[in-house]
């Protein structure tokens, strides 16, 4: 399998150089989660580190490297893939509960501008 030595930022890793494993495609995963084993015996601490580029080329503006940087809200603030709510498809339902989009019209009423 081929690595690549790749920096992390913030957190308790913060200036320290890793060899991470890259997928198939060449890049290393999104995210990274390192487990930290508990003094007094109890659950392992995760530490979740997201990939961010580390710069951008002139001339096609492609990024140039990976580097990870330290999401102190965890799993919780991703959701997955896809951003702050995860991965949607248009086929999908539609979210309910505290994490839902708010409709951009009130009580459910038709935005008609036409008429």
């Amino acid at each position: 399998m081929k690595s690549e030595d790749t920096p992390f930022e913030g957190g308790p890793m913060d200036g320290r150089v890793l060899p991470v494993l890259l997928g198939p495609t060449g890049h290393p995963p999104k995210t990274y989660r390192i487990p930290v084993p508990d003094a007094a015996g109890g659950p392992p601490t995760v530490l979740v580190y997201r990939r961010v580029p580390r710069g951008h080329g002139k001339r096609l503006g492609l990024p140039q490297g990976w580097k990870y940087e330290f999401a102190a809200e965890g799993d919780k603030g991703a959701g997955g893939l896809g951003g702050p709510r995860g991965l949607r498809w248009p086929w999908s339902k539609p979210r309910t509960g505290p994490d839902a989009t708010p409709d951009a019209t009130p009580d459910g009423r038709r935005d008609d501008a036409d008429e």
